[in-house]
């Protein structure tokens, strides 16, 4: 794993403390085989990026993502790359738009299991405003669209489209989204 807790903690110098959030969540075998394929490098982790212009969430949906359904960007550090690095990296593949990371939120420590088998996997979550660029995918084999929408969708429409999947991932990824809007919504009130 070559993002480090060391590593985090300097995040949390810059960034503030995330929520940190433990759990364990049964995926199929083939999301199993998926995980394991994303593990170059002995990765173990991915960044996943709120990011806000007003309002106003950049959204993406991915080719194998059923109609209607989206969700934050994200993806992972390369090794010996700096999160900010990192994160303007991924967040112009995936969106097109030049960010500031702005908060820490998650950073959620999961088991992925499957059977007998486990994965252990970090997802840190980060809010983000967009400083500049155009809204496009630029990796274009990964991305299929990207788009603006806001909050309320994440948490209304999308989250039933990611949720009547069935699918354990999307799963995941709909508890990141409501964890990271209850901290974002606690945050704002302080």
């Amino acid at each position: 794993m070559y993002v480090s807790d060391a590593m985090r903690r300097d995040w949390q110098r810059s960034y503030g403390k995330p929520v940190v959030l433990p759990v364990r969540h049964e995926i199929s075998a083939e999301e199993y085989a998926m995980v394991k394929h994303s593990q170059k490098a002995r990765r173990a982790h991915d960044i996943t990026l709120f990011i806000f212009e007003n309002e106003k969430i950049a959204l993406i949906k991915k080719h194998f993502f059923p109609r209607g359904a989206y969700r934050a960007p994200s993806g992972g550090l390369l090794p010996g790359e700096s999160l900010e690095a990192g994160t303007d990296r991924e967040a112009f593949e995936e969106t097109g738009l030049k960010i500031k990371l702005e908060k820490y939120l998650l950073s959620v420590k999961a088991e992925f299991f499957c059977a007998a088998q486990k994965i252990d996997w970090t997802t840190d979550v980060f809010s983000a405003r967009a400083t500049g660029g155009t809204l496009r995918a630029h990796d274009t084999e990964e991305i299929a669209a990207v788009r603006w929408g806001t909050v309320e969708e994440l948490q209304g429409p999308i989250r039933q489209t990611l949720l009547n999947t069935g699918t354990s991932l999307f799963r995941y990824r709909v508890m990141l989204t409501d964890a990271a809007v209850r901290t974002l919504e606690v945050r704002s009130i302080h």
